[in-house]
């Protein structure tokens, strides 16, 4: 754990978007979106790390005036801000997403599928997307997989949540692929050792910094290999109980600007 308080502040701001620096929402706060300006003007790079596909990125870049790279897709994507694009890509193996939708079709037979690829997404009649794509393409699983490379694999369930249920998941995924949760009714499968963490560590190693330069902010168990590769962790009051337990320190919620507060302190305005 680095203390802030007896050397310069972090060289790098890593927080993930939603329940974390978005309120309940979806928008950025003014606070919020003031606190991010004045990292940048201190010299420091704000990174977003979030599950969030690249497809749905443009909206929280024109609320934040952000731009350099964010990690999105669970750590599967690292897109570039500015222009739209994918730095670097990792998928998820055809013959593996096949394989896991089968097994995992077979212990929870009530599950439907759809597939995010970098600006594209495609799903399963049934599933029930949260950012609806008027270019998504509808179809069975297979041919999904051949159309569109998944870099992630989601997964829903028509009863409900997956608590029972996520660490038979797990178990099929094996060294295969990661397996994520950013929610209670949604899976996230990416390729075998893609994580927020990994992502992050190789952005910061391009920038010759290393874990003890980066602050991470998060909510939700997705975060947790970023909590634990990071200087620094803090969790917003709202996260899930394993984030509060893996953090360094507790913000306030997500609906109160905790992000910025701990921002404010950090990179005070000169005086």
């Amino acid at each position: 754990m680095v203390d802030w308080t007896t050397v310069s502040p972090p060289a790098i701001v890593a927080t993930d978007l939603d329940g974390t620096l978005l309120r309940g929402d979806g928008t950025v706060s003014a606070r919020t979106r003031a606190a991010l300006l004045r990292v940048r003007a201190c010299g420091a790079t704000v990174v977003f790390v979030t599950g969030r596909p690249s497809r749905v990125m443009a909206g929280v870049v024109a609320q934040t005036t952000m731009s350099g790279l964010a990690i999105c897709a669970n750590g599967a994507l690292v897109l570039d801000l500015d222009s739209g694009r994918a730095v670097r890509h990792r998928y998820l193996e055809h013959a593996t997403a096949l394989r896991l939708a089968r097994d995992i079709r077979a212990a929870v037979p009530d599950v439907t599928f759809a597939v995010e690829s970098g600006l594209r997404f495609g799903r399963e009649p049934a599933f029930e997307t949260m950012w609806p794509d008027p270019q998504e393409l509808v179809a069975a699983l297979p041919e999904l997989v051949v159309t569109l490379p998944a870099t992630k694999l989601l997964v829903r369930r028509g009863g409900g949540p997956f608590t029972e249920v996520y660490d038979v998941i797990v178990e099929l995924a094996g060294a295969d692929a990661v397996v994520t949760t950013s929610s209670a009714n949604l899976v996230e499968i990416a390729g075998a050792g893609v994580s927020k963490a990994v992502a992050l560590a190789e952005l910061a190693a391009d920038c010759g910094l290393a874990a003890a330069d980066v602050i991470a902010f998060g909510d939700m168990p997705n975060d947790l290999p970023m909590f634990a590769w990071a200087g620094y962790s803090v969790a917003v009051a709202n996260a899930h109980p394993d984030v509060l337990a893996a953090a360094d320190e507790i913000t306030a919620s997500n609906d109160e600007d905790g992000v910025a507060l701990i921002l404010e302190r950090l990179f005070p305005p000169p005086d």
